[in-house]
């Protein structure tokens, strides 16, 4: 996921210490904050990230998957390269149920359906995305439509990626219907649905997958902040 953008003035949430939704001896779900990277950006002044501020506290963590630096939500760390393996091939054989919730512009007029746009990095622009018949990469969304504010003239959403596509969700909004734009996206989003928001009304909520060891099916709830 391209964390790419807007980061020549990266300033972090402040550090007020880890939102912890689960750990055990394997693994550690925490609960991202909007505004910090998932792992270090390139350059100088970057190096503060959800990685290294959960390994200050549990130095075997390491990294799953990712989230957008503006996307907050739920992220699962391996404990240990055992752990964060068997996670890993569980994200790519598309073994873990995830849930996002958005808040869009405009009143979304399905109730609910799948996208099926497949996506390729726009090189010129990156980390711009967009799509491509030919030789994008198959990008498969559901979507439920949660509740329409008429006066806002927005959309609650619930989004259920089928694969992992960087900034899958945000180009599926843009293409939904009429375009449906996420709120606050500083990417693809035009002035005016930026400035309804003060940050991207993007979060992971859930996650289903089963524990690496005893097989159990596991589920995660992050509560959304917006």
């Amino acid at each position: 996921m391209s964390q790419a953008h807007n980061l020549e003035n990266y300033t972090p949430p402040p550090d007020t210490g880890l939102s912890v939704i689960y750990v055990d001896d394997c693994l550690l779900v925490v609960d991202k904050p909007s505004g910090l990277l998932s792992v270090p950006g390139r350059g100088e002044g970057k190096e503060d990230c959800l990685v290294s501020r959960v390994q200050k506290v549990y130095p075997d963590a390491l990294t799953v998957h990712r989230l957008d630096m503006a996307t907050s939500g739920l992220v699962i760390f391996g404990r240990g390269a055992a752990m964060q393996r068997a996670l890993s091939i569980a994200f790519m054989d598309r073994k873990v149920k995830k849930r996002y919730i958005a808040v869009v512009d405009g009143i979304v007029e399905s109730n609910s359906g799948t996208i099926d746009l497949p996506l390729i990095i726009d090189w010129p622009n990156r980390p711009r995305q967009k799509i491509d018949h030919v030789e994008g990469k198959e990008a498969i969304t559901h979507y439920r439509v949660v509740s329409r504010d008429t006066t806002r003239h927005t959309s609650r959403m619930e989004l259920d990626p089928q694969t992992g596509r960087a900034h899958q969700l945000r180009m599926h909004m843009l293409h939904l219907e009429s375009g449906h734009p996420i709120l606050g996206d500083d990417i693809y989003a035009p002035p005016e649905v930026l400035a309804k928001a003060d940050r991207l009304l993007l979060h992971a909520s859930r996650l289903v997958l089963r524990h690496p060891i005893t097989r159990e099916e596991m589920e995660f709830e992050a509560p959304v902040p917006f």
